[in-house]
């Protein structure tokens, strides 16, 4: 499995993987793809890789600046990433998030933090958010993980790409 930045030869399965991974996602408004494609339009997309074996895309996550108290305090929003419904559940999506984290600490990142499923994120090595708050959103999905100094106290703030209407 080779994680790897995505390319503009990418960005047609990068759309796809979305749309299949989120088709029947509880928790989704199923517009996953155009979040990725407005934030690479705005330049936002601060990182961007996807997991590629045997020549084809399989996976892909994003991450994006995160304000707090809209200052920039160096900590990213992760997500969304997506596996292709066929190849979950073998470690894909684990291993694109810790690469990513790995992409974060070679920036020198403060943190990142995301909304998702504990029983994931907590494996690798998030934890529940105990500052930071991001409106509208049960504080027990909200996670971080400190990179460099302590989590700071206040609201996440995500790109506006993240209000894309289907």
């Amino acid at each position: 499995m080779l994680m790897r930045p995505e390319t503009p030869a990418d960005h047609a399965a990068i759309r796809e993987i979305n749309i299949a991974a989120f088709a029947v996602h509880p928790f989704s408004r199923q517009t996953e793809h155009l979040i990725v494609e407005a934030l690479r339009a705005a330049g936002a997309l601060a990182i961007s890789l996807v997991a590629e074996a045997e020549g084809r895309v399989t996976g892909h996550i994003a991450f994006s600046q995160a304000p707090v108290d809209g200052q920039d305090l160096g900590w990213y929003l992760l997500g969304p990433v997506a596996v292709l419904p066929e190849a979950q559940g073998r470690g894909i999506g684990s291993e694109l998030v810790l690469a990513g984290i790995a992409e974060l600490r070679k920036r020198n990142a403060s943190g990142c933090v995301l909304v998702g499923d504990p029983a994931f994120y907590t494996r690798l090595g998030f934890r529940q958010a105990q500052g930071l708050r991001y409106p509208g959103v049960p504080p027990e999905v909200v996670l971080c993980l400190p990179l460099s100094g302590p989590e700071p106290d206040g609201v996440v703030a995500h790109h506006p790409s993240f209000d894309v209407e289907p």
